[in-house]
């Protein structure tokens, strides 16, 4: 289990009993990146990730399947859209729907990559069971002694530490870890990518040193919120869907999440004065498409937050922007979660209950 100081944790002297559970999972996933990264450049984290590339080329997998179930599925996403972009034929299902409607996709040149932050949730570990002895899993999880990292051919761990509240170092950490996957398969994991990833770590400080003042901002620009609609392309997709379920889950305000380009598929038609929106737009092939769509949000009176890695130079009262100093269109859509964790545990606060705490369910889901 992954402990921190308070100076790790940001909090100066006396101001331990302001930090609520979630906030201090939120303001410690620098350490915990850090921790992850770390472990990734030993020599035992190297061993899990060479063993899953011989095992890669040994087997001449056609395709990976990644799945999961929650944040894990919304993980899935991003990696799927990576390992694509370097040539790895992958794609996405959640786990529930490969057990009972494409189950028929799983073949002896399929490649299962389990993704689970408890290692237990309830799917995960029926498909484990469902799974005909010549498929091979990899798992990648925050828990060692888990029924996934235990089951799994190969397992790959999260350093995230232990979490109690809603998703927010693990679904960042591991994160990474598939990210980090992706590019040991393909050649590309080296002091190059470690500086990115440490670069990445800084911002993540960056952003959070200040988060009063950050959170202060979102508000005066947004104001009450009562829904809240997300919008993002590519890998900040598994970023739109992971902001819908905080709001659900632990500041439990309606919100919804979709892509980009279905977004003028009918739902703008909901754009009109009180509509308040965040947009991600990294930089990259959609960036463009991004920004016009901000600007028609605005044109029809609707508030757009755009958090972005390029400056959009729009000037228009319904559109602001939060820069993230992160190139890389893959770790930005990491990093570009920190201010809707900051905006959820705010809300939660604001409406008198724990952050991030759960009322009708639990941190790892036992039950279909």
């Amino acid at each position: 289990m992954l402990r921190l100081s308070k100076v790790e944790l940001g909090i100066k002297n006396g101001e331990s009993d302001k930090m609520n559970k979630f906030l201090s999972e939120i303001i410690c996933q620098p350490k915990s990146l850090e921790v992850t990264l770390d472990y990734y450049s030993s020599t035992e984290g190297e061993k899990r990730l060479k063993k899953i590339q011989e095992l890669f080329h040994k087997e001449n997998f056609q395709q990976i399947i990644f799945t999961g179930m929650g944040s894990s599925f919304f993980t899935s996403y991003a990696a799927a859209c990576l390992f694509n972009s370097v040539g790895i034929h992958s794609f996405v299902v959640n786990t529930s729907e490969l057990l009972y409607y494409h189950f028929a996709l799983v073949t002896e040149k399929t490649l299962i990559v389990c993704i689970s932050q408890s290692g237990e949730s309830f799917e995960v570990v029926k498909l484990l069971k469902k799974l005909p002895a010549n498929i091979f899993c990899i798992g990648v999880t925050n828990e060692e002694k888990s029924t996934l990292s235990m089951t799994a051919k190969v397992s790959l761990l999260s350093k995230a530490g232990r979490e109690e509240m809603t998703s927010t170092k693990t679904y960042t950490s591991i994160s990474l870890v598939t990210f980090i996957l992706g590019w040991y398969l393909t050649g590309k994991w080296g002091q190059g990518k470690i500086s990115q990833v440490k670069k990445l770590i800084t911002g993540f400080g960056e952003l959070l040193t200040g988060h009063e003042n950050l959170v202060k901002d979102i508000f005066d620009f947004l104001g009450d919120i009562k829904f809240l609609q997300f919008i993002g392309r590519g890998p900040s997709y598994s970023t739109v869907l992971q902001s819908e379920l905080m709001f659900k889950e632990a500041a439990k305000v309606a919100a919804a999440g979709t892509l980009g380009g279905e977004f003028r598929h009918g739902p703008m038609e909901m754009v009109k004065p009180g509509f308040k929106s965040i947009l991600f737009a990294a930089e990259g092939k959609t960036y463009n498409q991004s920004i016009k769509m901000a600007g028609d949000i605005a044109k029809y009176n609707g508030k757009v937050l755009i958090i972005t890695n390029k400056d959009p130079k729009i000037s228009d009262s319904n559109i602001n922007a939060i820069l993230i100093n992160q190139p890389d269109e893959y770790l930005y859509s990491i990093q570009s979660i920190i201010p809707v964790q900051l905006i959820v545990n705010h809300l939660a606060l604001v409406k008198g209950f724990e952050p991030g705490n759960f009322v009708n369910g639990g941190k790892v889901t036992l039950m279909e």
